[in-house]
């Protein structure tokens, strides 16, 4: 385990300090940028016990993480999964965090949690029930927000319980080099499976075939031909497609798959900044090949979740998976690297170190 400072609290505890936040400055159309946020010195917060009564925790934010899914929630829409962001006030997203002060007989000052939290330094956090303690390990505290967190539980999910698998089967997976691709390629291999991903850039293809251990990868930016980048890949057909992005590469996909092939939907980052996404033209091969496609939500599982964190943990401490994090360096980061998502800049799981711990 990461050894975790012992800072003592009480230090803190009395202080009054400022704490620097982002804040969300208005819903947008099209693809975020940086001056969609806003990097402000918040009120001065008092580091005084919380409110009794209250049943929250004071944290000290250790890590943020920046996930495509936010996109969404810098509309103004409601008839999603999350209630969109509000203007004016500090964004929102899944974090690692040092409990400094609780009102919750469930945490203690010390403890490390990991859930919703706000992108600044401090927070005060009443919705406790979505928090998870950390298990005292030697993985990275970062993981708790990417291999061991959302993006991990997403790929685990979502390959076994919607794909299906079987030993020998043919798998595509899009956004290959990301969060949740690089985990979905690594459980494939191990299942027995013939596994091929794509990816942005020559050193993102490198790395799936060099480090991630796929069968194959390829530059979809290079492709004139998705179909036919597919077919030199794939010969026989494919039998899963993990897809992550929508658009042309699921198109494509879907004109590869095998008689009842699964497609799993996890995410259409092509199309989250759209205005107008572009429609699916390849529906009908659902009917000739018997395909099922399905979208999913990784909360859709969490009774698997303490099951996942055994499996997946056990797998990285054998050295049988690894794990691509891109780790940005303080609070003021957090808009570039949120970004960067979306023109593909990153490498791995993006994360923010806000504090060091």
């Amino acid at each position: 385990m990461e050894k975790i400072e012992e800072e003592a609290v009480d230090q803190l505890l009395g202080k009054t300090v400022e704490n620097k936040q982002i804040i969300f400055k208005g819903y947008i159309e099209g693809i975020p940028k940086e001056s969609d946020m806003e990097l402000k010195i918040g009120k001065k917060l008092n580091l005084e016990k919380v409110p009794k009564g209250s049943n929250g925790l004071l944290v000290k934010n250790l890590y943020l993480s920046c996930d495509p899914f936010m996109r969404g929630r810098m509309r103004n829409f409601t008839g999603s999964y999350l209630p969109p962001f509000v203007p004016g006030e500090v964004i929102e997203g899944f974090g690692v965090s040092k409990v400094l002060d609780s009102d919750n007989p469930d945490f203690k000052p010390g403890d490390i949690v990991s859930g919703f939290t706000g992108w600044e330094e401090y927070s005060l956090i009443y919705n406790t029930e979505q928090l998870r303690k950390t298990q005292a390990d030697d993985m990275p505290l970062s993981y708790h927000v990417g291999l061991l967190g959302m993006p991990g539980f997403t790929a685990y999910a979502g390959f076994y319980k919607v794909c299906t698998p079987k030993r020998g089967d043919y798998v595509f997976v899009s956004a290959a080099s990301g969060a949740v691709g690089q985990l979905v390629g690594q459980l494939a291999k191990l299942h027995g499976c013939y596994v091929v991903g794509c990816a942005g850039t020559k050193q993102k293809v490198d790395i799936l075939k060099s480090k991630l251990g796929f069968d194959g990868a390829f530059n979809y930016k290079e492709e004139v031909d998705l179909d036919k980048a597919l077919k030199r890949h794939f010969p026989e057909g494919i039998d899963i497609y993990f897809d992550n992005v929508g658009g042309s590469i699921l198109d494509a996909a879907l004109l590869n798959m095998r008689i009842h092939g699964r497609i799993a939907i996890c995410g259409m980052v092509s199309q989250q900044s759209l205005s107008n996404p572009q429609g699916i033209h390849n529906l009908f091969q659902l009917i000739t090949k018997r395909v099922k496609m399905q979208g999913f939500l990784q909360s859709d599982y969490l009774h698997l979740f303490p099951r996942f964190l055994e499996d997946v943990t056990s797998l990285y401490k054998q050295g049988n998976i690894t794990y691509l994090e891109d780790m940005n360096e303080g609070l003021e980061s957090g808009p570039s690297a949120f970004v960067g998502l979306f023109s593909g800049r990153n490498m791995g799981k993006q994360v923010i170190r806000v504090a060091h711990h």
